[in-house]
């Protein structure tokens, strides 16, 4: 129904920029009325639409169209600027304890290790923080000579005032570095 009770015709002859015409309704200045479509169209547009776009998804290639977008590496800098602000962030949380994961990127035995401090970070995410520090990365070389660290992985227990209290030996072996890490744990444990 229009603004004067009568319905609007189906064929709408009146052009909106016409200078003589007078708006019927402030909120709709189209002179036929609203050129909505009923609601049971409206409906199967959105449904055909929801479903295109679907499909689109689906089938694309393009990875960007999936959410798993590929950013480009952060430089060295912006690397370590981003450690730094995890460890500074793992001290202020207040928990007992934070680790600090001394890795480097080409070392295989620190990628095998990544899955197992995962899980232990998850499991004792409620008294204990862990945060990665690349020892490649020049950022972190006050730390790297304060701490000792001359090898890779090595795992440093700070207190929540940030004292380091233990670090983990030379690594030998996967399981040397695993046992190690649970006795560093377990050190502070509540």
């Amino acid at each position: 129904m229009g603004a004067a009770g009568k319905p609007h015709p189906l064929l709408c002859w009146k052009w909106p920029w016409d200078p003589f015409r007078k708006p019927q309704d402030p909120q709709n200045p189209n002179p036929c009325g609203t050129l909505e479509s009923p609601w049971l169209f409206q409906s199967l547009h959105n449904l055909s639409s929801l479903a295109v776009n679907l499909f689109d998804q689906a089938f694309s290639l393009d990875p960007a169209r999936h959410g798993s977008k590929k950013t480009a590496p952060l430089s060295r800098e912006d690397q370590g600027e981003a450690e730094h602000r995890a460890l500074a962030s793992a001290l202020a949380s207040g928990k007992d304890a934070t680790v600090i994961e001394f890795y480097s990127p080409k070392c295989l035995l620190c990628n095998s290790l990544l899955d197992h401090v995962l899980e232990l970070e998850a499991r004792n995410s409620d008294w204990v923080s862990f945060v990665l520090a690349d020892a490649e990365n020049e950022r972190w070389l006050p730390e790297l000579l304060h701490y000792d660290i001359s090898y890779v992985p090595c795992f440093v227990l700070l207190d929540k005032n940030g004292r380091a209290l233990a670090k983990t030996g030379v690594p030998t072996s996967r399981e040397h570095v695993t046992a190690s890490l649970s006795h560093l744990l377990q050190m502070k444990q509540p």
